[in-house]
């Protein structure tokens, strides 16, 4: 429960108390005029952290204290987490040897990075009736990454969407994803 939600000292409404100490030790079930005596005998809160439990529990600590200690928690999670971003590369069926190098190299740099990446091989006009040649731009860019020891697991294998043919890929450590045959 968030430190928002929380009911402090006359917040409080139930009659019994499962009261936990300022040291963190049980003290048992008594009445909340007596839990509230407590906290204000030692100067501090008395903080409801568990109202759906029979009775609830209450623990007397320093409210202010514990709120900056659950914020700082909260900003410390987000610290650590990373976010996966999805990367797009176009190509045509139709691509050099070169640029197909080129944007390989730029999916391997992806890749590496953590991104996951989806690889889309655009048809215009009559190329949509050779459809295969866009699968086999794609088969090749699976055999440049191979040949670069870039890891890659592939999510979404090669399929049409429209106009476009495309495929995810997302980083693989250290063992090497199956192709589709």
């Amino acid at each position: 429960m968030s430190a928002k939600h929380l009911r402090i000292n006359d917040q409080i409404r139930a009659r019994d108390v499962r009261l936990i100490d300022e040291n963190g030790e049980q003290r048992g079930i008594v009445s909340l005029q007596e839990a509230k005596e407590a906290a204000a005998s030692v100067k501090m809160d008395l903080v409801e952290v568990s109202p759906n439990s029979v009775p609830p529990v209450c623990k007397i600590l320093d409210y202010g204290k514990f709120v900056y200690e659950q914020k700082k928690k909260i900003r410390e999670a987000k610290k650590h987490q990373t976010q996966i971003k999805l990367k797009e590369i176009r190509m045509q069926p139709k691509i050099e040897k070169h640029d197909l190098e080129f944007k390989t190299k730029h999916i391997g740099d992806f890749l590496l990075e953590g991104n996951k990446v989806k690889v889309t091989i655009r048809f215009r006009g009559r190329e949509m009736a050779h459809t295969e040649l866009g699968r086999d731009v794609l088969m090749r860019v699976l055999d440049k990454l191979d040949e670069n020891d870039v890891g890659y697991t592939l999510d979404r294998p090669p399929q049409m969407e429209g106009r476009f043919m495309s495929m995810i890929l997302s980083h693989q450590k250290k063992t090497k994803a199956q192709k589709p045959s």
